[in-house]
């Protein structure tokens, strides 16, 4: 991963006219200020999206030094795998800045080998202690996913491929918007599920070195909760792990 990615910034340094330093600059220190445990990041979050929703919010990070010191190195504190929902963007619903967060964005949160592997390498590679799966109401991958599972229409290929992962929330006893409210939550929580199932993720989950957490953003609120940590339900065959090819 390491060789893929220094080979992707000789890429990027070709297209470039400015002249690239020959030696690499020192990884700067993260800020003094970082959550360094996951019940710290998670106080942040909280902290963060409290702001938002009471309208106060501090915009913090953006300054020309902040700019400057982002320029050298990362060091966010929370990976949040969310919604591609043009309505919830991480860095607004929780108040951060410049070099705070990580994002992996899917519809739905479906994860596939490119967000599994995001979301590894942010964890491995940059130690962040905290991953966070936010779904958010009236998501409109999920509302796709129940009424294909209800009608049984076919869906354009790539969005069937989103629907099939998420099919397993939907929980055929409940109707109407009551069914699409509780496939929201039980899709977070099997998202979450499959993430701690990873042996890679499991181990630092073991070791304290990390938390994977669920919640979910209300559109209507701002707000953001936290779903308990139980085992997930499926009401249908469980979504594989994907791999390559």
């Amino acid at each position: 991963m390491r060789t893929a990615l220094a080979g992707g910034a000789v890429l990027a340094g070709t297209l470039s006219l400015a002249t690239a330093p020959t030696a690499a600059a020192p990884r700067p220190a993260p800020r003094a200020h970082r959550p360094r445990t996951p019940a710290d990041a998670l106080r942040e979050l909280a902290r963060g999206n409290h702001r938002w929703a009471t309208r106060h919010q501090s915009h913090p990070h953006e300054a020309t030094a902040d700019r400057t010191l982002a320029v050298s190195g990362q060091h966010p504190f929370a990976l949040v795998l969310g919604c591609v929902d043009s309505r919830v963007p991480p860095e607004l619903v929780f108040d951060q800045g410049l070099g705070d967060l990580m994002t992996v964005r899917s519809a739905g949160c479906v994860l596939d080998e490119a967000v599994l592997g995001s979301i590894a390498f942010g964890v491995l590679e940059l130690d962040i202690p905290l991953v966070l799966v936010l779904g958010h109401t009236t998501c409109g991958a999920v509302t796709a996913a129940v009424r294909a599972d209800e009608t049984h229409e076919p869906l354009p290929a790539h969005i069937s491929y989103l629907a099939d992962r998420i099919r397993p929330a939907v929980d055929r006893t409940l109707a109407g918007e009551e069914r699409t409210a509780a496939a929201i939550d039980t899709n977070i929580r099997l998202v979450r599920a499959q993430l701690a199932a990873e042996p890679d993720l499991a181990a630092r989950v073991t070791t304290g070195r990390l938390a994977i957490a669920g919640a979910r953003y209300d559109l209507h609120t701002q707000r953001v909760r936290r779903l308990p940590s139980r085992a997930p339900r499926t009401h249908g065959p469980a979504a594989a792990t994907p791999h390559p090819g």
